[in-house]
């Protein structure tokens, strides 16, 4: 260590490891969304339309909450930031047999938010903390091998949450939905799954409580920068340019992970159980987390990041024509494919924003946090159209959309004039 190098806070790799936890929990949450849609459209009897609004209640947390959280953060600092947004989600989790009992579907979508206003907050703050814990020039570094952790989340959620909401009750062999013990079954299965994760995060915020004093020590103390309003970075062009490609990028990932089980399930394509379907959409995010290893490879190297962007979304967008086209096998594998290339999508987004963005980083990171939402709105949209289509195919077209926008975003960045380098020490991880 020369003279011209700060010191390495005392504890600061084990506090990493400790905030490396978060990125896993808020990814295996996440991913349960999808598994929920197929059992909630069919024990609550909805359309698709109604079901996708989980996905709307789950997302929409993200416009709502990330400015207040933003202001919390400032004034509890990280660890005890951290424990308000777990301790949240535990309490939307116990709201979830509580709405069921019930028999009450808005109140899961209202347990829905507050467990994902509790994650909004758990982002705002991770994201930054693992970016400063250790030296700026590896934060890159950092925030993939998180990400990782936090797609092993999104993989892992829907492998042991399908076979826990998709069978028995109304989803077993010649089971009459309008049976009430069949859908209490149903239904109970729903409680017991979020009551062994409001039980996890209660673990979670055990353990980040008994390293408060460690995380206290080795992370930065927040500023009146970090308190700053995202609404500045309005006043960017890129900034806003950045918040919209998020908002496209993540509602087409969403859209296709909520649908997908359906989407196997039905006839044209796989025709499997239910479940079965549901323990598949992990190959979906598996292939992101395979993904974000290679793509942080190719990064190490020197082909440009705008480059790595195009070549992906472009990718990403015809696998979604091919699944538009085609039926069965090729259409199934088609869109699971896409995983893959969605995987350094979101980080890559950020950095490229950052970097181009005319505001202060802690604005513009605001504002592309702000962007999320778009996992609330376009599922929606695509559940109307599986309402008023045959088969699920069409739906493919909303993330094709989506995916086209986002190579013009990647084209455009890459004849744009990069202003704040140094930006890239501060990106955000995996959403």
């Amino acid at each position: 260590m020369t003279e011209n190098q700060p010191a390495k806070p005392k504890g600061t790799g084990l506090a990493f490891a400790y905030v490396t936890t978060l990125f896993f929990a808020w990814g295996f949450v996440t991913s349960l969304i999808g598994p929920l849609i197929a059992a909630v459209r069919r024990v609550f009897e909805l359309s698709y339309t109604e079901a996708t609004l989980t996905t709307f209640a789950w997302f929409i947390a993200y416009g709502v909450a990330s400015i207040p959280a933003a202001a919390l953060l400032g004034r509890l600092g990280y660890s005890q930031a951290i424990i308000v947004a777990l301790v949240t989600m535990v309490a939307g989790c116990l709201i979830v047999p509580i709405a069921t009992l019930a028999d009450f579907y808005p109140g899961v979508l209202i347990a829905l938010f507050v467990i994902a206003s509790g994650v909004t907050l758990l982002q705002v703050g991770a994201n930054p903390l693992v970016a400063a814990l250790g030296n700026p020039k590896s934060s890159h570094a950092r925030l993939n091998f998180s990400q990782f952790f936090n797609s092993l989340g999104t993989t892992l959620g829907p492998l042991i949450a399908a076979p826990i909401l998709l069978t028995g009750g109304v989803f077993a062999a010649d089971a009459i939905i309008t049976d009430p013990a069949t859908r209490a079954e149903s239904l109970r299965s729903i409680d017991l799954a979020f009551l062994a994760v409001g039980l996890f995060f209660a673990v979670v915020a055990g353990f980040i409580f008994t390293a408060r004093k460690t995380i206290n020590a080795a992370a930065p103390v927040p500023t009146a920068e970090d308190r700053m309003s995202p609404l500045v970075a309005l006043k960017s062009p890129w900034a806003v340019f950045g918040a919209l490609a998020i908002f496209f990028y993540v509602g087409s990932e969403v859209t296709i992970g909520d649908l997908l089980t359906n989407f196997l399930h039905s006839p044209e394509i796989l025709n499997l159980p239910l479940a079965t379907a549901g323990s598949m959409v992990a190959w979906y995010w598996g292939g992101a987390m395979v993904g974000r290893l290679v793509g942080g490879l190719l990064m190490l190297t020197k082909i440009p990041a705008t480059t790595i962007l195009i070549f992906n979304t472009a990718v990403a967008a015809t696998l979604c024509l091919v699944v538009t086209q085609t039926s069965g096998t090729t259409a199934a594998y088609a869109a699971i494919a896409i995983g893959f290339f969605n995987s350094i999508m979101f980080p890559t987004i950020f950095t490229l924003t950052l970097e181009r963005s005319t505001a202060p980083v802690p604005a513009t990171s605001g504002l592309l946090v702000f962007g999320i939402i778009g996992g609330a709105l376009l599922p929606p949209i695509a559940g109307q159209i599986a309402d008023n289509s045959a088969t699920l195919n069409p739906v493919f077209y909303v993330p094709l959309i989506g995916y086209i926008l986002l190579v013009g975003f990647a084209f455009a960045a890459s004849r744009a004039r990069v202003r704040n380098a140094p930006a890239v020490d501060g990106t955000p991880g995996g959403h």
